[in-house]
């Protein structure tokens, strides 16, 4: 079973999933809070693609980033909305989701944990309102990592309660002694874009 996190709880990925890993994923989410009756969602919201009609929830336009560091805090490079992959391709970002609408995972990031170059050790993982909506307007907002090889989920964290912040540092991925290991955060910060973010991503090394 996946571990459920809470704030600050760190794990081992490999103890974790029960063995080596070579790739997996970042799944993050969240959903328009609803102050009505439930959102319809029509048949391309069924497929991924948002919109959808009814109800009076609002289209959240969060957008999941990740910034990798190397072992001095400085940045190696962006993968966002604006960069779907990084320089060395071992992060791919799936896509941006422009409504927060549809089951599951919103946006994901693919991470070959076998082709980060050696010199990064820190992979952190945020969520940024582009529009400048803040996580009051969110609930269910969540993050998850699975094993891209088996679909098998290996730990999921999930925050609680809103805030005027508009952006989240939520968890980071970290070598240390030879594995990969997984740091739940949860910590509030504001900006549109990671590159926003950046300091409160170093805060959290």
């Amino acid at each position: 079973m996946a571990v459920d996190l809470i704030k600050g709880q760190k794990i081992s990925l490999e103890k974790e999933a029960g063995g080596s890993l070579t790739k997996v994923v970042m799944g993050l989410g969240w959903d328009p809070v609803k102050s009505g009756a439930p959102k319809k969602k029509g048949f391309l919201a069924s497929l991924g693609f948002g919109g959808g009609g009814g109800g009076d929830a609002p289209d959240i336009d969060l957008d999941a980033s990740c910034a990798m560091f190397d072992e001095a805090k400085n940045v190696v490079d962006l993968v966002s909305f604006q960069q779907l992959k990084s320089k060395d391709g071992s992060l791919v970002h799936t896509g941006d989701n422009l409504t927060g609408e549809g089951e599951g995972d919103d946006e994901q990031i693919k991470v070959n944990l076998a082709a980060v170059p050696a010199k990064v050790k820190y992979l952190i993982f945020v969520v940024t309102s582009f529009r400048g909506q803040t996580f009051n307007d969110v609930e269910n907002a969540f993050c998850r990592i699975f094993d891209e090889n088996n679909g098998k989920e290996i730990a999921r964290y999930t925050l609680s309660g809103g805030g005027n912040h508009t952006a989240m540092i939520m968890a980071k991925l970290y070598r240390h002694q030879g594995e990969w290991k997984m740091h739940a955060l949860g910590e509030a910060a504001n900006g549109r874009v990671v590159s926003d973010v950046i300091q409160n991503c170093v805060n959290n090394l």
